[in-house]
């Protein structure tokens, strides 16, 4: 923990330290502070610089250091890096940065620039290129690289390693090479390391292995991902439908999906559609559009809630105290369906909840929810005879609160496989939903058993 605090710290010093030397115009002491710093920590430097600057810190860099650095640039500092470059700067930086990560840039730029960036690329690239933003997006296609190294079976260890060495540079990754057939079938896997301890003579058919796990062009990148992760890979090759090796997904890329994935979810559950983007780095008005939809459901929803408490006014005008608990029973309700809509949300990501199957994890939160409505309830009843000195008041507001935990755990619980089941976001549908719930049902309920036991 120590060591990553000293290097936030370190990065935090290097960008202000590096805004002062540009403002100064000490370009020869900036650029000797960017010597043995990071592609990454150097990435976000430049992006913490005002925009007016940035172009001038990246020109510091040597050409192999800005390839590194640009790739893990956002992806609004790089479109501003682009208009601010000559022609042939960005011909330089798009042609040699790896093709996932220039499919990434593409998927963000106008289409009218991505047609001129794409005519300015050499024809190899610009094959790379096409093929990946061929696929559909957010699939295993589009995040491949095309970048490996593919041998065949009757390559000796020796020829091999001679083969790699004329590769290396060209391919993204050399820990695991990959063993096709005439056809490009993919047919076997060697890793690096048995490379290293076979003997130089001995075949790749002979040590290669032949359980492959591998994934295909249209597999959603959340899936590629899990692959990864169950089966502790550096990379996974991505077949097409006839089973030819096209490209690899790397670990790399699968940190950022993750990453990704998970920001999509959160803001999913708060009633946020993200699209993928950077909420900090979007306007006003689009976030404002975003929004308001789930708001404006809330907003009915509370009509809803007004309306059923305006029918029982006769009620209130005999027992106004009764008023007094509704934010507690609606607000515990809430808090209870969120929990149990997040944990299957997240059990529906991570495939957790997957061999228990959708009954007996409701069936599971509902017996979570009653345990926790009798252990609220009680301590419900409890206090609200200490605000107002009847039992009677007190019961009311214990037992529906009972009822509204069960009822809040099951529809929190069963909406989100009820959404999936109709193709539906379950973390963007779940809360207002669940919020909409527990809000009408909770008040309808309260008022139904206040009426019962005070006998009105």
């Amino acid at each position: 923990m120590v060591q990553l605090n000293t290097r936030k710290e370190l990065r935090q010093l290097i960008c202000n330290k590096l805004a002062l030397l540009l403002e100064q115009g000490n370009l020869q002491e900036a650029k000797k502070i960017l010597v043995s710093v990071q592609p990454v920590d150097i990435a976000e430097a430049i992006g913490g610089l005002s925009q007016s600057i940035q172009v001038i810190a990246f020109r510091l860099l040597s050409k192999e250091e800005a390839i590194a650095v640009y790739e893990h640039l956002e992806s609004t500092v790089q479109q501003s890096l682009l208009e601010q470059f000559k022609q042939q700067e960005v011909r330089d930086i798009v042609d040699r940065m790896s093709p996932d990560d220039r499919a990434r840039l593409f998927d963000e730029l106008p289409a009218k620039i991505v047609r001129r960036l794409l005519e300015q690329l050499s024809p190899e690239e610009r094959q790379a290129t096409a093929l990946l933003l061929g696929y559909e997006e957010h699939t295993a296609g589009r995040i491949m690289t095309p970048e490996y190294i593919s041998l065949k079976q009757s390559f000796t260890v020796s020829q091999t390693l001679e083969h790699i060495r004329t590769l290396a540079t060209s391919s993204e990754i050399v820990y695991y090479l990959y063993v096709t057939d005439a056809f490009r079938h993919l047919v076997g896997i060697v890793s690096l390391r048995d490379l290293v301890l076979s003997h130089p003579d001995t075949t790749l058919g002979k040590i290669m292995v032949k359980d492959i796990v591998c994934v295909n062009t249209n597999d959603d990148q959340e899936e590629v991902a899990q692959t990864i992760q169950r089966y502790d890979l550096f990379a996974v090759p991505v077949v097409d439908k006839e089973q030819r090796l096209v490209g690899v997904v790397t670990v790399d890329d699968v940190i950022d999906i993750i990453q990704q994935e998970a920001t999509e979810d959160i803001y999913a559950l708060g009633g946020v559609q993200s699209d993928g983007e950077n909420y900090f780095q979007t306007d006003l008005l689009t976030v404002t559009r975003k929004r308001v939809a789930w708001l404006l459901i809330l907003l009915l929803t509370n009509t809803v809630t007004g309306m059923i408490i305006k029918s029982h006014v006769a009620l209130i005008e005999q027992m106004a105290i009764l008023t007094a608990f509704i934010p507690l029973l609606t607000g515990t309700g809430g808090n209870v369906g969120a929990q149990s809509s997040t944990v299957v949300i997240r059990g529906l990501n991570t495939n957790d909840i997957t061999d228990l199957g959708s009954k007996q994890v409701i069936l599971r939160e509902l017996i979570a929810g009653t345990l926790l409505g009798i252990i609220l309830g009680t301590l419900a009843t409890i206090w609200a005879y200490g605000v107002q000195g009847s039992w009677l008041v007190s019961i009311s507001v214990g037992v529906s609160l009972v009822i509204i935990a069960i009822l809040a755990s099951i529809a929190g619980s069963a909406l989100p496989f009820v959404f999936r089941t109709f193709g539906l976001d379950p973390a963007l549908m779940s809360a207002p939903f669940i919020t909409t719930i527990v809000d009408v049902l909770g008040v309808f309920i309260y008022f139904s058993i206040a009426k019962l036991v005070l006998g009105l």
